[in-house]
């Protein structure tokens, strides 16, 4: 919803119900701030921040409350932001160019990576939550017991650091989010990493749906951890509306949950000052969206397999949540 201007309006107080089921941008932001050096070096995280958002993804609970839908929207998708705003780091007024999804969050906050994320898809944005690294670890160190992934082969990743034994190992914060940044262990790209924080998701809120919706002061200081203090924008949510959240969704079962990536037609060429980027499969991406207009599932679509991308990476296959959860 844009004001005059191009503004985003307020949102209005208190979660909305809209009756074509509620959107919730989730963002995850390549963030060290509030990290220790100790902290930086054990989960090889480095000292260099992109400033941008690594994680996307677009979640849409019916207004039902019955099934939540999640799509990945991949971090080098091609967007082109439009002429006319203001860069929050130089105060340049931009021309129209085009650029990596990710960049719209350095380049214009919450309130443009909104916009952006709403021209790309025609899915308006309700809410909006960015969590970054620090947030990330302390809120899943806030489960009792940490949050277990399972893989069947054993998962090395000498950049993050991360190694498993296949199975089930339950992950504290640092190791969580070594596994959710991993993406040269299995050869699978920025799609194997997707992979892993869709399985983390659906296996964190079972995890919480087994635990912290029974006890009330344990659920509001998670909300209260996952939201933090930082300023999120006018939609953002607040730690209050993720209890309400919660409340909404307390019986919904994983196998109501259903998870893909937005479909990929393949790379683009090389784009100066850019670099490589993903080109969305149009007509398949706007049978996806319409189907989070209408309030109904991730439609079933016909086989396409990316170009130039290695098969079995890329495309777009919805999978339930239920398949997700470990054992």
């Amino acid at each position: 919803m844009l004001g005059t201007g191009g503004a985003i309006a307020a949102a209005p107080p208190g979660l909305p119900s809209p009756k074509e089921g509620l959107n919730v941008l989730v963002v995850g932001l390549d963030s060290r701030a509030g990290l220790t050096d100790g902290e930086k070096e054990r989960y090889r995280l480095g000292h260099h921040e992109c400033a941008c958002t690594d994680v996307m993804m677009l979640m849409h609970v019916s207004a039902a409350g019955d099934r939540v839908s999640v799509v990945s929207l991949p971090r080098d998708s091609l967007a082109r932001f439009p002429a006319g705003h203001v860069d929050r780091g130089t105060g340049d007024r931009h021309s129209a160019h085009p650029a990596k999804i990710n960049n719209a969050w350095k380049e214009g906050g919450p309130a443009f990576t909104i916009r952006t994320v709403e021209a790309m898809t025609k899915v308006p944005v309700d809410r909006y939550l960015e969590v970054d690294f620090r947030r990330f670890m302390d809120t899943v160190d806030a489960v009792k017991g940490g949050v277990p992934v399972c893989t069947p082969n054993r998962l090395k990743d000498p950049v993050t650091g991360i190694d498993l034994a296949p199975g089930t190992t339950a992950l504290r914060g640092g190791a969580a989010l070594q596994y959710v940044r991993s993406r040269r262990a299995d050869g699978k790209m920025d799609f194997g990493r997707i992979q892993k924080q869709q399985k983390f998701l659906a296996n964190l809120h079972h995890t919480v749906r087994r635990g912290l919706l029974n006890s009330p002061d344990a659920l509001r200081a998670f909300a209260t951890t996952l939201r933090g203090g930082t300023n999120q924008g006018e939609r953002g949510i607040t730690a209050v509306e993720l209890v309400q959240l919660a409340g909404r969704l307390k019986n919904l079962p994983p196998a109501r949950t259903e998870f893909a990536v937005v479909p990929i037609s393949g790379f683009n060429p090389d784009i100066e000052g850019v670099g490589s980027t993903l080109a969305w499969d149009e007509r398949q991406a706007a049978q996806v969206f319409a189907a989070l207009r209408a309030d109904r599932p991730l439609p079933k679509l016909a086989a396409a397999t990316p170009a130039n991308i290695p098969q079995g990476l890329g495309e777009y296959r919805p999978v339930g949540g239920g398949t997700l959860v470990c054992a």
